[in-house]
């Protein structure tokens, strides 16, 4: 396992300070700002804290509220909605400096049997033979106006092995694409057999490249280049069946629409042996900077 997995690991094990109050630590990105998908992750991890051990997580909705600050810890409050016989609703609070920061509602399920289909996984790749981020990212140096954002994107991205299908956004910059972007990942080492870890880790990596296809559509390389301004809105995800987050996921990821200054990202994640695990949907505030 790698030390960036160990310290992510680290990152989402929350400490309980009350029955259903946690508390967990933060640590800025690539922007100044906590990483949204760091605050997902945590927040279901304390809603998965408060459940039955038999009743795994099958959706979650959340709003980013305000930026958060990575300089102080986030405490996360739990609210138990509803206990019923087969689904359990936990809501959940992220609060910095007295504030809300961030809003998770998040169901969980026991496991029943029931009807089956699912979309077909799209044609990729095999994931071996893509370039990790630390292969690929020194190619494209010179499209950022700071040269050390190579490194803090390869590092924000170290305890994750994410392979790009196709060029980045920051790579074809000012060239319109179709909007519709892939990526395989997984992590950098082997996970506990926890489902409520798979899902939370496959919860942060969600928030990583799902706006990518709107900028495509549009040739913008993404907040690293500079040529847009923009944060999560909301995020929706669920979970259809099992899978590791340690092994390849296919993310497969469009956008229908961008309009009054957001974005929408929507996508599936597939296991490498084509069974779909996840759905997400995403919008964005995405401003082009004013002169």
């Amino acid at each position: 396992m790698s030390t960036a997995l160990d310290s992510l690991l680290d990152l989402l094990d929350l400490e309980r300070i009350e029955q259903d109050i946690f508390r967990g630590a933060s640590r800025s990105a690539v922007v100044p700002r906590v990483f949204g998908g760091q605050v997902a992750a945590q927040a279901l991890v304390a809603a998965g804290r408060t459940v039955p051990a038999d009743r795994t997580a099958h959706s979650l909705h959340a709003y980013f509220l305000r930026a958060g600050d990575p300089g102080v810890p986030i405490v996360y409050s739990v609210d138990r909605i509803r206990d019923g016989r087969s689904f359990t609703t936990r809501r959940v609070v992220a609060v910095q400096h007295g504030q809300p920061i961030f809003h998770l509602s998040a169901s969980f399920q026991t496991y029943e049997e029931g009807l089956e289909h699912q979309a077909d996984m799209p044609p990729a790749p095999d994931p071996e033979t893509l370039p990790t981020a630390a292969q690929m990212l020194p190619r494209y140096a010179d499209r950022f106006n700071d040269p050390r954002i190579v490194d803090r994107l390869i590092e924000a991205r170290a305890a994750v092995d994410l392979r790009y299908v196709d060029a980045p956004p920051f790579a074809t910059a000012g060239e319109p694409r179709e909007p519709r972007s892939q990526v395989w990942f997984r992590t950098n080492g082997k996970l506990a057999d926890d489902p409520l870890l798979h899902v939370c880790m496959a919860t942060y990596v969600s928030d990583m490249t799902l706006l990518d296809s709107v900028l495509l559509a549009h040739g913008r390389g993404g907040w690293a280049i500079g040529d847009v301004v923009g944060a999560s809105l909301d995020h929706a995800m669920w979970f259809h069946r099992p899978f590791r987050a340690d092994e390849w996921l296919l993310y497969d990821q469009e956008s229908p629409s961008a309009s009054g200054g957001r974005g929408l990202g929507q996508a599936r994640i597939h296991t490498q042996d084509g069974r779909l695990a996840i759905s997400v949907i995403q919008e964005g505030v995405i401003r082009v900077p004013r002169d």
